[in-house]
């Protein structure tokens, strides 16, 4: 994993895989998440020559804290690692805490084509959506500190942090109301790996990124999604418990032309041990198109 400083100073932890010369895949992550390995996505995508570039948001690991970012603050860092990378064009692509941050960059980053939300947040004020409803419980009560305020959240993420996660077991513990059975078993082998690494990297250094984060959910994201005029995809799963399928649901009816995948018994984890591979065939399917 590499640095790259930005104008105002900050640095933000980044990694690169893939061809040097392939189609670039901008990927943000979730919530909590970092840069760490993710074989489920990197796999996949250098196989079909992309080049994956993602970064851990400020705030986790290395990365600077940047206090009271928003949502929509994604696409000058996104810009801003690009330009250092010498890239033009690129698709963008974001899971779960990653998807609004990938929706920010549909609508204002100008180098990107199309993109991909799995198992994305919705906004927090959306309109005609109940944004907790069917939130396993970890979630309902994580999100009502977010509403409170710093103080609130912060002794909540702490507390949350010191919580055992080394293994698979601890893993499940911990994420025990947000976990159906079908997420429960993709839990294995290498991606079970990967998530703890991600994590672990992620509140390596503190809870800064995770708070500011989920700050910035409850608050206006900085953008419309009526300005995103890309081909975007939606996939969702019907048991999702992170971020129930009413998110997806509302997102594919809201972000103009969006295709929605919604899925039927997958979970929040399980839709993408599954479908990695359709949605990176989609998604630069639609990318050729343009």
């Amino acid at each position: 994993m590499d640095q790259v400083e930005l104008a105002d100073g900050r640095r933000l932890d980044v990694r690169v895989v893939g061809p040097d010369d392939g189609p670039v895949l901008v990927f943000h992550h979730g919530t909590p998440g970092s840069a760490a390995r993710d074989r489920l996505i990197e796999q996949p995508a250098v196989e079909r020559g992309l080049r994956v570039v993602t970064w851990s948001r400020p705030g986790y690991g290395d990365s600077t804290r940047q206090p009271g970012r928003r949502v929509v603050d994604v696409v000058a860092d996104t810009d801003a690692v690009l330009q250092q990378l010498g890239v033009e064009s690129c698709l963008v692509g974001g899971g779960s805490g990653g998807g609004p941050h990938a929706l920010a960059c549909a609508a204002r980053l100008e180098a990107a084509q199309a993109a991909l939300v799995v198992a994305g947040v919705a906004p927090f004020d959306a309109d005609g959506l109940d944004f907790l409803a069917g939130m396993g419980e970890d979630n309902v009560v994580e999100f009502g500190h977010a509403v409170a305020g710093e103080e609130s959240l912060r002794p909540f993420l702490d507390a949350e942090r010191d919580e055992p996660m080394g293994t698979v077991a601890e893993l499940v513990e911990m994420l025990a109301s947000l976990l159906p059975e079908v997420d429960r078993e993709v839990l294995t082998d290498a991606f079970a790996e990967d998530v703890i690494a991600n994590m672990q990297e992620a509140l390596r250094t503190g809870v800064d990124g995770w708070l500011d984060d989920d700050l910035a959910f409850v608050q206006p994201w900085g953008f419309r999604l009526d300005e995103i005029t890309m081909p975007t995809m939606i996939w969702h799963g019907t048991d999702d418990l992170f971020n129930p399928i009413a998110h997806g649901q509302w997102l594919a009816a809201n972000v103009p032309g969006a295709s929605a995948h919604l899925l039927e018994g997958q979970g929040h984890l399980s839709v993408w041990a599954h479908h990695t591979w359709a949605m990176l065939d989609g998604l630069l399917n639609h990318a050729r198109t343009e």
